[in-house]
């Protein structure tokens, strides 16, 4: 880290404000954001693997030039361990569709706007992106051939098959997945696209409404049907037919300006191969992750993605495969793949949900409390029982020294002693995780209060400091009301709605 920080210092001239850690995906790479003091900021890239990273980097570099959506490289450490690169942001494309999953997977016009958005720049990427860039500078293989195609079935064959203990016969298996990579691989001669490989909702970040894309150092040279399998049939997506065709279509539209000898029968056609290849691919991901690396969010996705896999199967994709339809169709049918009636139904399945009388009432007043455990937790007067409540106990206390009694947590010294210290950092940092995911939803939502309160001890050092912080952290971030109450110092403020000002 003091290496990134470092590279950040080099580039800017003077040291970061503010240095967040993100959250990892499903790679080992380490994401950390350094805001400066007029709020810009950057994202420091920490990767182990050299190779991985001076493709991410040649790429973005090939893309940016040609005006395409990606974010612009700034500085790049000389062993090409760590990078810079622009911010997009914090909502991704999935972000964005985060209401139509929780309502039943019902798209509304806004989203169907962003991913009708999403597919047009991607035939752009496909196709342009495509003009001049050197595949020898991407990881290997470098190109969709039989090989790569074999590699995939393979990696769904040894990391999610097996793992099911399901038997099959080694050689009939093999067969049909050879037949199935020379007819994936036969669509794709003479033509010469970019391969985006992971093109799915988390890799499209929203910044100023408009997507700009990630993640894309596994891209190849390849067919166009593959990224638009990987994009509709993503498993937690869940997309109505009927909007995937309107998508598809729009898709085609675009490529029809930029390909005047596009085959758009063809095209479909072909599609839905790709669509069976990509699941069988993506079920090998999700064995490696989840079973292997015990990966909570690639298990829970399992079920999602077999139950793809059981609609495509349903078309008769497979029927010219045998004996891997045959096998297909077994692994579906296996008891742990199958619904519990325990289990609650999908969203989908159990229509729209009802409207809660506190929904749309907004704006959002956030209140932000400190206080002795003493003296009792602080009462809620909002009439909905409360919200969080933090105990800064465990945490270094200032009070226990003869010189801090009589200050308080606003009081520099006392600042100074609890970060100094560390302890009350690495504790504010979990908290800031659920208030930011917390309040978004809230003002997502249209509810009117939220409210956190910090105790201690005695109400005056770690809770007014930790209290003093989420609320500005909050303010800052969200720009909402909050009232914050220091109730053992008898201190009320106000940070105003710089919404409505």
């Amino acid at each position: 880290m003091k290496e990134l920080s470092a590279l950040y210092t080099q580039w800017k001239g003077c040291a970061p404000l503010l240095t967040e850690e993100l959250p990892q995906a499903g790679s080992n790479r380490k994401y950390v954001r350094f805001t400066d003091e007029d709020g810009h900021s950057v994202i420091g890239v920490i990767g182990t693997s050299v190779r991985e990273n001076e493709c991410f980097i040649y790429l973005s570099k090939h893309f940016t030039e040609k005006g395409l959506p990606m974010p612009q490289i700034l500085a790049v450490s000389t062993d090409s361990t760590r990078y810079l690169l622009e911010d997009l942001g914090t909502t991704s494309l999935y972000d964005a569709l985060a209401d139509a999953r929780k309502t039943g997977y019902q798209y509304g016009e806004a989203e169907k706007k962003l991913l009708i958005k999403t597919i047009r720049q991607l035939a752009h990427i496909q196709t342009e992106g495509a003009e001049g860039l050197d595949y020898d500078r991407c990881i290997p293989p470098i190109k969709f051939n039989e090989q790569a195609a074999m590699f995939d079935l393979n990696y769904f064959k040894y990391s999610f098959l097996k793992t099911t203990d399901l038997p099959f016969d080694e050689i009939q298996l093999e067969a049909d997945m050879q037949q199935m990579a020379l007819d994936l691989t036969a669509c794709t001669r003479g033509k010469h696209y970019f391969l985006y490989r992971d093109f799915q909702a988390r890799n499209v970040m929203l910044k100023n409404g408009e997507p700009h894309f990630i993640d894309y150092q596994g891209g190849m040279e390849g067919p166009l049907q593959y990224d638009v399998a990987s994009f509709l049939w993503q498993a937690s997506a869940h997309y109505p037919q009927t909007l995937r065709e309107e998508i598809i279509e729009c898709y085609i539209n675009e490529l029809k300006h930029l390909l005047p000898r596009f085959d758009k029968e063809a095209f479909r056609k072909e599609l839905q191969l790709f669509v069976l290849f990509r699941m069988m691919q993506v079920l090998g991901a999700y064995g490696l992750r989840g079973y292997v690396e015990r990966k909570e969010y690639f298990l829970n996705s399992i079920p999602l993605a077999i139950e793809n896999m059981r609609e495509m199967l349903a078309l008769q994709v497979a029927k010219p495969y045998p004996y891997l339809n045959q096998i297909l169709n077994k692994l579906v049918a296996l008891p742990q793949f199958q619904r519990k009636q325990a289990v609650a139904k999908k969203p989908m399945d159990l229509g729209k949900a009802s409207v809660s009388k506190y929904d749309g009432k907004g704006p959002l007043v956030v209140r932000v409390f400190s206080f002795s455990y003493k003296k009792g937790i602080p009462e809620d007067t909002s009439g909905n029982g409360g919200g969080y409540v933090f105990d800064c106990r465990s945490t270094h206390n200032p009070g226990r020294y003869d010189q801090y009694k009589p200050l308080t947590g606003l009081d520099q010294p006392v600042i100074d002693f609890l970060e100094n210290d560390g302890e009350i950092l690495t504790f504010l940092k979990s908290v800031y995780k659920l208030a930011d995911a917390h309040v978004n939803r809230y003002i997502e939502r249209g509810f009117t209060d939220l409210m956190f309160s910090f105790g201690c001890t005695g109400g005056r050092h770690r809770s007014v400091y930790s209290a003093q912080h989420l609320a500005e952290h909050i303010h800052k971030k969200f720009g909402v009301e909050v009232r914050l109450c220091h109730r053992e110092q008898k201190i009320s403020t106000t940070l105003p709605n710089e919404k409505v000002l």
